[in-house]
């Protein structure tokens, strides 16, 4: 089993900055695609970044220029940087990993999701 434990999430001004985190642990022999997808009531989940294993980055077009994703290989960790933040910004952000076990193959994991929040 995966696990997916994100942490970084909270209150800030619009303009401020956080930093999300998110480690993934468990049975695995690797963690391939990493990503943050976020949700506000009433929509949709949408993708704000993914990153490869090998360092590809993809945005959101809103999020390009604002949030920066990064990982760590020998952590298993994901983090995503956020910059300038707005009010809009405001969601339940998740993490999401693809993880490779030999006999089970890749398995798609969610994170129980961190709330951040941009006051005006």
């Amino acid at each position: 089993q995966v696990q997916l434990v994100e942490s970084g999430g909270g209150l800030v001004q619009a303009g401020g900055s956080l930093r999300l985190s998110c480690a993934a642990s468990g049975s695995f022999i690797s963690i391939n695609n990493m990503g943050w997808y976020r949700q506000t009531p009433g929509n949709e989940r949408e993708l704000v970044a993914t990153t490869s294993r090998s360092g590809t980055t993809d945005y959101a077009a809103s999020m390009k220029g604002r949030f920066t994703i990064s990982r760590d290989n020998n952590k298993n960790t994901v983090y995503l940087q956020m910059n300038a933040l707005k009010p809009e910004d405001t969601a339940v952000y998740y993490c999401n990993a693809d993880s490779f076990s030999p006999g089970i193959g890749i398995r798609n994991v969610w994170g129980q999701g961190t709330l951040v929040t941009v006051s005006s």
